[in-house]
């Protein structure tokens, strides 16, 4: 695993204290692990402590402590690790797979730290000389400001993680640039996430009824995968908004490159801002996350208006339970800023709510499972062009994210599901068939 350079230790700290350091930490955190270190843990001045089969985790400065004393927990350890004050040797995933199980075999979710605790942290973190001022938090962290799910927020917020680089995400994602779950229909080891990806419009082109001429709305379309599929595989005419400029560029080039320009148009426009009706389909995948949990009436609400009656539309959507709607503090504060998950059914009953139908519901969470894991092996085969374009403190946040993302899918703290839905025609009416096609399935 890359690294940074190794800070030496302060040189406040007397040798001997600093021989007995971690060891001394070791003990004082006992009552907020649960025990015994769950990893074998060296700090900067080359102590070590905890089992020797566990996984190896090294503290190179004593600023990834400063970090964890500020934001104990998952955002003080983020810091850490992708500003390289803190690394893992070895599997990423193993590692973190590890110290999870370890936390729920202890039920360590609801532990406090009580007041002698914390003190008697801070006092030998006083005398190791890792107190003082706060840190700055990381270049890579986001910084969003105005009134939440504000246009001019929101187009902070998305600009964040989708305007970083289009060639760094053709180094993570297949080529038709797709951004969202795949639909694994083979275990065959030559069929690959690329596949996955065709399989999936071919999935949501059948799903919404597409056809030679068929009128499509594409909210939040991304890179144009789902765009450009439909336009080309079946015939549809194609509207795709995204407030992304780097999104909206790439795309314009390859309808140009296709020769699709009569039949795809691109907008850089906000969801809200959508003037057309009378879609014979709409589309959204994994774009619901980032509309937020006040404005979701009114991004139901746009989907319904837009299609017309009997019409249907379709969204991929993650879904999330318990604490942390947005993904916990990793996820919010250097991936996607502002974003709101919920359980799938309180997400079917806000679709509802606008006046669509929900008629099909398609639990997809271990395919997104394969999905990341098919992104995350590409990206480490791209790692040092990776660094190249973007530096390595971002590559480290991509690294944590997306092995984060397969372990939060495999392990069910999140799923992702397509829901689809009707806009009831006169009298209940839809073009919805009565028995569901075998492409389905």
């Amino acid at each position: 695993m890359t690294t940074l350079d190794s800070p030496r230790a302060p040189e406040s700290a007397s040798a001997a204290t600093r021989s007995g350091l971690v060891a001394q930490f070791a003990e004082a955190l006992a009552p907020v692990v649960g025990g015994e270190l769950p990893v074998h843990l060296t700090l900067w001045d080359g102590s070590t402590a905890g089992p020797e089969d566990a996984p190896r985790v090294v503290v190179r400065s004593p600023r990834a402590l400063r970090r964890l004393l500020r934001h104990p927990g998952e955002l003080g350890a983020a810091q850490a690790y992708v500003t390289g004050e803190l690394d893992v040797e070895g599997d990423l995933d193993a590692a973190l797979t590890h110290v999870w199980s370890v936390a729920q075999e202890r039920g360590l979710g609801g532990i406090r730290p009580t007041p002698s605790v914390v003190a008697g942290v801070v006092r030998l973190a006083r005398s190791a000389g890792v107190l003082g001022r706060p840190l700055p938090p990381p270049a890579s962290q986001a910084v969003v400001r105005g009134r939440l799910h504000s246009l001019r927020r929101d187009r902070a917020a998305i600009s964040h993680h989708y305007d970083l680089s289009n060639d760094f995400y053709q180094l993570i994602l297949d080529p038709h640039l797709a951004y969202s779950c795949g639909y694994w229909r083979s275990d065959d080891p030559d069929y690959t996430v690329e596949d996955a990806q065709r399989d999936k419009f071919e999935l949501v082109g059948h799903k919404l009824g597409l056809r030679e001429g068929s009128r499509l709305l594409d909210v939040g379309c991304g890179w144009g995968s789902m765009s450009l599929y439909a336009a080309e595989h079946f015939g549809a005419q194609v509207t795709g908004v995204t407030i992304a400029a780097e999104q909206k560029r790439f795309i314009d080039a390859r309808i140009r490159e296709r020769g699709l320009q009569d039949r795809v148009e691109i907008r850089l426009q906000d969801y809200r801002d959508v003037p057309d009706t009378g879609f014979d389909a709409v589309v959204s995948l994994e774009m619901g996350e980032h509309v937020g949990q006040r404005n979701y009436p009114t991004y139901a609400k746009v989907l319904h208006d837009a299609v017309r009656p009997g019409g249907r539309v379709l969204v991929q959507q993650m879904s999330r339970r318990g604490r942390h709607p947005g993904g916990g503090p990793f996820i919010e504060q250097f991936i996607a800023p502002d974003m709101h998950m919920r359980p799938v059914g309180d997400t079917v009953a806000l679709i509802e709510e606008s006046g669509l139908e929900v008629r099909d519901v398609h639990a997809l969470r271990e395919h997104y499972v394969r999905t990341v894991d098919a992104w995350h092996d590409t990206f480490e085969a791209n790692w040092d062009q990776a660094v190249d374009l973007v530096g390595e403190e971002i590559a480290r946040v991509w690294r944590l994210y997306l092995v984060g993302g397969s372990m939060a899918f495999r392990d069910g703290r999140m799923g992702v599901d397509q829901i689809l839905a009707v806009r009831p025609g006169p009298s209940g009416r839809s073009d919805v068939e009565p028995v569901r096609p075998g492409a389905w399935s």
